[in-house]
């Protein structure tokens, strides 16, 4: 079974400028210094492209994680979707949607998540909470970056 989340995220850049830095592998790794999160496979540095794979190395739950992930849909500067091809997951589909805005953008991030450890319980319980202030943390990096 599978849980599904989203996040939005009010951005004072514009939507191009988040889609770029949201595909940015150097920055993707910063956002994701508490776990030690490192590209060790792939692209792993720069920006990452349609069709393009990244192998990222990440301490979660006191646990090491190998996960390969690939850009399987691209439509600069709206919309991107990154999948799990190996990892620990069943399953992880992230979808990446830039609005621009009045104010700059709005970013929304819709994850959809399977563990093949917890049962439907305990991944809406532990899981899921743990992956939106991930995802929170790393929005929060994106959004000083783009402002440099």
């Amino acid at each position: 079974m599978a849980s599904t989340f989203t996040i939005v995220t009010e951005c004072p850049s514009d939507a191009a400028s988040m889609f770029d830095i949201s595909l940015d592998i150097d920055t993707h790794v910063r956002s994701m210094a508490r776990s030690r999160e490192i590209a060790v496979g792939g692209v792993t540095t720069g920006r990452i492209g349609l069709g393009e794979t990244v192998t990222w190395r990440a301490r979660h739950f006191g646990i090491w994680f190998t996960m390969t992930s690939k850009i399987t849909e691209l439509d600069r500067p709206h919309r991107f979707i990154d999948e799990q091809v190996s990892g620990p997951f069943a399953m992880f589909v992230h979808e990446h949607l830039f609005e621009d805005t009045l104010d700059g953008c709005r970013m929304t991030d819709t994850i959809t998540i399977a563990s093949p450890i917890f049962g439907a319980a305990a991944e809406r319980l532990v899981l899921v909470p743990y992956m939106q202030r991930l995802i929170r943390q790393r929005n929060k990096l994106l959004l000083s970056a783009v402002g440099r």
